[in-house]
């Protein structure tokens, strides 16, 4: 038996946190979810996620920020980067950044679904 992918959720909003998180758990994975950045980087050493979902704009640590930490700290961390706002500098940024993946709100879900399986390069029936 496989273990179920391990995702962290990192978004400043209540309302898309549980939403996601509802989904993410439908399709047979464990979710950690975190309203800042910072609680999430606060809690990596305690147990390291597969993969990362991050809100590009939340107030405090932007997703973008967190990816930086990620990279300062050596921490090598697939992450799907999700905004309600396409901006292409922002997009060129995140992606030359490492993010696996750059998700506009409202968030289809098998996309998401299958970046954050590609972003880990594991794939479930």
């Amino acid at each position: 038996m496989t273990r179920s992918l391990l995702v962290a959720l990192v978004d400043d909003e209540a309302s898309v946190r549980k939403a996601i998180g509802r989904l993410l758990t439908a399709a047979n994975m464990s979710v950690q979810a975190f309203a800042t950045g910072q609680e999430f980087l606060d809690a990596l050493p305690g147990r390291r996620p597969d993969c990362a979902v991050l809100d590009l704009h939340m107030p405090g640590l932007t997703g973008l920020a967190v990816q930086h930490a990620l990279a300062r700290a050596e921490i090598e961390l697939p992450v799907v980067i999700i905004t309600a706002y396409d901006e292409t500098e922002s997009r060129e940024q995140c992606l030359a950044a490492g993010a696996a993946a750059y998700l506009l709100k409202p968030l289809d879900e098998k996309t998401l679904l299958d970046a954050i399986r590609r972003a880990v390069g594991q794939h479930f029936n």
